[in-house]
């Protein structure tokens, strides 16, 4: 439930430091010096706008210019653009546990690499920018966004799939999906369906977990997917990375539930104020935990693994947000499944060597 009163005796823990043109210091503060303050955050938030401004065509435009290329160099640049956007913005990002899956790419498919699906919570339009710097993947979003005028265009040339969520769409959408993991991408998931105010995790919807288990293609893309799986359709089953990601710093202190809504956007909140007013404030810090990964083949049904992934998200947010030291939670998977990077250093090594002899007697074989 959301709180329609202020809580006098917690909202004293937010420092009036914590305000972008600091209001409340009317009674501390001359009043010369609050509108200087004000006034410095205007120009503040005038000038990261100019850049923004500046940034995103020239980016976005490189960026189409690399869609025809082969390769991952689009989903390298990709992660470029996000890094500076977030630096413009003023977000650091503060990185717990370790990535599964690199950047992907048909090669990384013939040599047998599995696809990742990651599953994170959703709490802001800042949420891309933030995944979108540490994940080398694309984003799946609802389908309304796809008619905007000017974001409409720019998740276009990121190669964002959109969903509907329509019964006589969705054989479509998952073949889509499955089709771009196989030929190299890795997903975003959002799984809420819907952004929150960030003081919980909303329940995950488990058809967003269908194409974990990957049927057969249909229709249009089947014969290129099939082209770029060296292997059989069981190991292109992807791995599901549970992510939690929580805002918990603004201006270099602690983030109380009452300054939130500084980073959370959802409900009726319209886009260009939220935007303004987050440009105010000289920064902020967004912590991700990257929990260990999920083998779909593990679990009975989708139902199941949307509860496992659910629990971790849910547990590594709630650590976050009451400050705590973040922590990575266990998974379930094989772990010769995994990318070796994936693996600790001691592993890495025997594993190189086993492949190593392998590979020997197999030539004696021969």
């Amino acid at each position: 439930m959301i709180r329609t009163q202020p809580d006098h005796s917690r909202a004293a823990a937010c420092s009036a430091a914590d305000q972008p043109h600091a209001p409340d210091l009317s009674g501390i503060l001359p009043a010369p010096a609050n509108a200087l303050t004000r006034r410095i955050a205007q120009v503040r938030a005038a000038l990261r706008l100019g850049a923004l401004v500046v940034w995103v065509p020239l980016s976005v435009g490189f960026e189409a210019c690399l869609l025809p290329v082969p390769g991952t160099a689009k989903i390298r640049w990709t992660r470029v653009i996000w890094g500076v956007l977030c630096k413009i913005l003023g977000l650091r990002i503060r990185v717990v546990g370790q990535r599964v899956g690199t950047v992907g790419g048909p090669a990384a498919r013939k040599r047998g690499e599995r696809p990742v699906i990651y599953i994170a919570n959703h709490m802001s339009w800042l949420d891309v920018p933030v995944l979108g710097t540490l994940l080398p993947s694309v984003f799946v979003a609802k389908g309304d966004i796809e008619k905007w005028p000017v974001m409409g265009l720019i998740s276009q040339i990121g190669r964002t799939i959109f969903v509907s969520r329509q019964r006589n769409t969705t054989g479509r959408e998952r073949d889509e999906m499955i089709s771009r993991m196989n030929g190299g991408d890795n997903l975003v998931l959002f799984p809420e369906g819907t952004s929150s105010d960030g003081s919980r995790v909303l329940p995950f919807m488990s058809a967003f977990f269908a194409i974990a288990k990957a049927p057969k293609l249909r229709g249009k893309g089947a014969e290129a997917a099939e082209a770029a799986a060296t292997t059989d359709d069981s190991s292109m089953t992807p791995l599901i990375q549970p992510v939690s990601l929580v805002y918990d710093e603004l201006n270099g202190l602690p983030l109380c539930r009452f300054r939130r809504p500084v980073f959370s956007w959802y409900g009726d909140m319209d886009l260009g104020p939220h935007v303004w007013q987050l440009l105010q404030w000289r920064g902020g810090r967004a912590t991700v935990v990257l929990h260990e990964p999920l083998d779909p083949d593990l679990f009975p049904s989708r139902k199941a693994l949307a509860q496992a992934t659910w629990k971790a998200v849910a547990e590594g947010a709630a650590t976050l947000r009451q400050h705590n030291p973040p922590r990575v939670l266990p998974g379930r998977f094989d772990p010769a499944t995994l990318p070796a990077v994936f693996l600790p250093p001691h592993v890495r090594k025997t594993k190189a060597l086993l492949d190593r002899l392998a590979s020997f007697f197999a030539s004696i074989r021969r």
